[in-house]
């Protein structure tokens, strides 16, 4: 596989979203843009009841923002615009109308934890360590923190923001609650995934509509709180400081 790509199929009642990018499942503004109208799509698609959300392969979940397009950006509406392709994500998961059960089957980084955060229930292997790398970037977990923050709280998240090179385990995120359970196999986590999925798709539609409503009341104010988040990542990411170290991580990329 070496073209990215996003894709939503159905079977049974179960809608499957899946994207895939050659560099470690990292979201260049493309594919955010289309996560974010094939959820809405989705989210309105009378033949699914309930999402899967899962990506390409069998490593990496998501290692977050494109680095390439990263280095890219030259001015703060550059910034904005690159760091609103996560801001808008998180807002399509959020408003969507069904549940989205999150297949994690390895590392969760940056984004890519901001991504897992805002599943609505998630399944994850031993390898789905997370990390929010932001700081070392140079920037901050702004648009993500939210989110993360409503799943694992302000005690651990503040631990990920502030440590932003070392991992915590897959076993560390479910004891935060990110997790709903962590399987030592892709092939167990799978019968997990599909087995509450075929529970939820002959559930129903209008109560776990209305539950999901319920479970995300006091984020109303996100669409123009992420926009504000994605402003600041979009300023700092100009800094000295990011640009060298995008470089100096290019420069290892490429030996």
């Amino acid at each position: 596989m070496n073209d990215a790509y996003v894709k939503y199929s159905v079977e049974n009642n179960i809608g499957v979203i899946e994207f895939f990018t050659p560099h470690h499942n990292s979201l260049p503004a493309k594919i955010l843009s289309q996560l974010v109208s094939t959820i809405a799509e989705a989210g309105k698609d009378d033949k699914s009841k309930v999402l899967i959300l899962k990506s390409g392969g069998d490593k990496t979940f998501c290692a977050g923002a494109s680095f390439d397009e990263l280095m890219m950006i030259d001015n703060e509406e550059q910034g904005l615009e690159f760091f609103s392709g996560f801001a808008k994500l998180i807002n399509a998961m959020r408003q969507c109308p069904k549940f989205i059960i999150g297949r994690i089957q390895g590392k969760a980084i940056g984004g890519g934890a901001g991504l897992a955060s805002s599943c609505d229930y998630c399944f994850a292997t031993i390898y789905a360590e997370i990390k929010l790398s932001e700081l070392a970037v140079g920037i901050g977990p702004f648009v993500v923190g939210p989110a993360v923050e409503r799943r694992i709280g302000t005690t651990a998240t503040y631990e990920l923001s502030i440590d932003a090179t070392n991992f915590r385990s897959a076993q560390w995120a479910k004891q935060k609650g990110l997790y709903a359970e962590v399987f030592d196999t892709i092939e167990l986590m799978d019968e997990a995934v599909y087995q509450l999925a075929t529970t939820l798709a002959n559930s129903s539609s209008e109560a776990m509509k209305e539950i999901k409503k319920v479970f995300w009341k006091g984020t109303e104010n996100w669409n123009e709180l992420l926009m504000q988040r994605a402003a600041i990542s979009g300023r700092l990411i100009l800094s000295d400081y990011s640009k060298k170290f995008l470089a100096s991580f290019k420069s290892k990329m490429k030996k």
